[in-house]
């Protein structure tokens, strides 16, 4: 096993010479604002539409790395011009979110779904925090009353599956509001935002974490019963390893031994059920009884979730001292380093086959972009300074 400061410099490296340059160079649209997000894999752009997830999630990108890896003055100004092109274009006329526009920032599609308002928070804050500006504060508390109406108010939109049927509770929605709200809090005193989190762990916790079977599931019955369908079997384990490492991270701040003990195990269970034995990854889902999965993609391997398995590992480490979670952290980077980097151009592949062959070679779409990636080596990279600082994860 490598040296941890030799780790350190290895993320930091790939960060700043790779997943950066990359983005920083292609993504900001000279023409319109906003960010470019369809890139094939020596960058070349062959779609123009944009993923207003991906203006979120870049804003917060930019804003982030201006903050807290070297302030450079072009990164603010990146971030300005998605800012700018969100508020102009991504916006229907009842404040909805599209989820994606022209390159000009025409409406293209809308959904169901308020996870593009997730992203815009999250942007909107980082940006506040770099920026300071009260009128940046003012649209990320006004997104989220919306986002929070939404949350709260069954109705809104038009459900996927009738609740007069089934009325099923999905584990994502719940994992990404834990997080808006983290986000929330660092700008703003609320009290709101806490007592959404307490809420947001307990359904977590106690409705989709099934501790007799060892695993979080992503859906389960109203009253958060098991329930014995393809749907309520599945396990999403890099949503699984995502939520856990949120749930590390709320740990840390509220000092709770029994939540971080909790998210330990539930990142151990991720793990488990989750790696694939014969050809190495995670792979995408998984049937908690191993039954079929309806998803034909079940076996694919994705970057993103080899990123958030990074993540929860090292803050496992962390906490505990023990070996074996480093032990993983390596077993998930070396097989990440090996299988979608691209030795002849930067960025990395998303999506592989089970055998760790790309599927695609494009580098950019609406689902990859650069924050889970990103996200993770910014991260990876401050939580092995402060380790090889010998920081207590409770100061953090």
């Amino acid at each position: 096993m490598k040296e941890l400061c030799v780790y350190r410099d290895e993320f930091y490296q790939v960060l700043t010479q790779n997943f950066v340059p990359f983005w920083e160079r292609r993504s900001p649209d000279p023409v319109y604002g906003g960010f470019l997000c369809g890139f094939e894999r020596d960058g070349s752009l062959f779609f123009e539409d944009k993923s207003v997830w991906q203006q979120g999630r870049s804003l917060w990108m930019f804003s982030k790395l201006y903050r807290e890896f070297g302030g450079k003055r072009e990164w603010l100004e990146i971030a300005q011009s998605g800012y700018d092109f969100i508020n102009a274009h991504c916006f229907d006329e009842k404040g909805h979110m599209y989820f994606k526009v022209t390159r000009d920032g025409r409406p293209l599609i809308n959904r169901r779904y308020y996870y593009s308002e997730a992203f815009a928070i999250m942007g909107y804050a980082e940006f506040y925090l770099a920026c300071g500006r009260e009128e940046v504060k003012r649209r990320a508390l006004a997104l989220f009353e919306k986002m929070y109406h939404y949350y709260t108010t069954p109705g809104c939109f038009v459900p996927k599956v009738d609740p007069k049927t089934r009325n099923n509770q999905g584990h994502s929605i719940v994992m990404i509001m834990l997080n808006v709200c983290q986000h929330m809090r660092r700008i703003d005193s609320d009290p709101l935002y806490d007592k959404t989190i307490a809420e947001c762990i307990d359904k977590i916790c106690n409705s989709f974490v099934k501790e007799d079977e060892e695993a979080l599931l992503e859906t389960v019955g109203a009253d958060g019963e098991r329930l014995d369908s393809p749907e309520g079997r599945l396990i999403n384990p890099g949503h699984s390893l995502e939520t856990a490492w949120f749930l590390m991270e709320e740990a840390i701040y509220r000092r709770d031994f029994w939540l971080m003990e909790k998210a330990v195990l539930i990142s151990t269970w991720s793990l488990k059920r989750g790696w694939d034995q014969e050809e190495g990854g995670i792979f995408y889902f998984q049937d908690v009884e191993k039954k079929p999965v309806l998803s034909l993609e079940w076996d694919m391997k994705l970057l993103w979730p080899h990123c958030e398995g990074m993540i929860a590992m090292l803050y496992a480490y962390w906490y505990t001292g023990e070996k074996t979670y480093m032990e993983w952290f390596e077993k998930i980077r070396e097989y990440a380093f090996a299988h979608f980097s691209d030795p002849e151009y930067p960025e990395w592949y998303g999506h592989l086959h089970r055998d760790g062959t790309p599927v695609s070679r494009i580098k950019g779409s609406d689902w990859k972009g650069p924050y889970h990636n990103v996200r993770a080596f910014m991260l990876i990279t401050q939580i092995l300074d402060q380790i090889i600082k010998g920081e207590e994860i409770w100061g953090r």
